[in-house]
C-alpha cells in the first residue's frame, strides 16, 4: 500500500481490524503538529521502501460548526490533541522509522522499546466517532439546559436568562428571560446569546 493509498478519513466501510499481521498503535506527535507528523511519516515510510509494513495512519478529527460574526462554518477538531494512530508491523525497523520522525516524540504505552498496540474495539470506537462527526458536525459552542446566558441579539438584546432547551438540530434555543418581572421563554438561535 503506497502513501496514495492510505485513507486518512474514514469512509462508511472503513473498519478498525488492521491489516493481516498489523496492530494499532498510538504515537504521540508535537501538539498542533499531527498532521506534519502524519504526512512525515509517510514519507519516511516510503522512502525506506516498508509500505508492506505499514497500513493506515490516522489523526482522529471531527467536524464541529462554530458561529463567528454571524458566519457558520464547518471546522475540524481533533479528539486527542497531540495522538496519531499507527497500524503496522512492529519490529525494530518500523519502531527507529516512526519514533525518528521529525514531529514524532516517541510511542504512548508499554516499555521504551516495545509500545502496547491498542484494541481493535478502541480503535472502532475512535472511527466511530469520526464517522459520526463527518455525518453530523456537532456544535463548538454547546449550551446546556440550566445554564445562564446573555442575549447578544434581536429584540432582546441584554436580557439574561436560563436556557430551558436545546435543539442542535434546529440552531435553537429556548431561554427563559424576565419580562415585566414575569419568566417568559423565547426562541433564540445561537448566534444571538452567549454564555453569561
Amino acid at each position: 500500500m503506497n502513501a496514495a493509498e492510505t485513507p486518512i478519513l474514514p469512509d462508511p466501510s472503513y473498519s478498525a481490524a488492521p491489516a493481516e499481521g498489523m496492530r494499532w498503535y498510538v504515537v504521540h506527535a508535537y501538539s498542533g503538529m499531527e498532521k506534519a507528523a502524519e504526512r512525515n511519516i509517510l514519507e519516511r515510510v516510503q522512502r525506506a521502501g516498508m509500505q508492506s509494513k505499514f497500513g493506515r495512519i490516522l489523526v482522529p478529527t471531527e467536524e464541529v460548526v462554530e458561529i463567528k460574526n454571524g458566519v457558520k462554518r464547518t471546522t475540524e477538531r481533533k479528539f486527542f490533541p497531540g495522538y496519531v494512530l499507527v497500524e503496522m508491523v512492529l519490529d525494530d525497523d518500523t519502531w527507529h522509522l516512526v519514533k525518528n520522525t521529525a514531529k514524532v516524540t516517541g510511542f504512548v504505552g508499554g516499555a521504551r522499546t516495545r509500545p502496547t498496540p491498542i484494541s481493535e474495539a478502541e480503535v472502532q470506537k475512535i472511527i466511530g466517532q469520526m464517522q459520526e462527526g463527518s455525518d453530523k458536525p456537532r456544535h463548538k459552542v454547546e449550551f446546556v439546559t440550566g445554564e445562564y446566558v446573555r442575549v447578544k441579539d434581536g429584540p432582546f438584546t441584554d436580557f439574561n436568562g436560563t436556557v430551558e432547551d436545546v435543539n442542535y438540530d434546529k440552531n435553537k434555543v429556548r431561554v427563559s428571560v424576565t419580562i415585566f418581572g414575569r419568566a417568559t421563554p423565547v426562541e433564540l438561535e445561537f448566534n444571538q446569546i452567549e454564555k453569561a
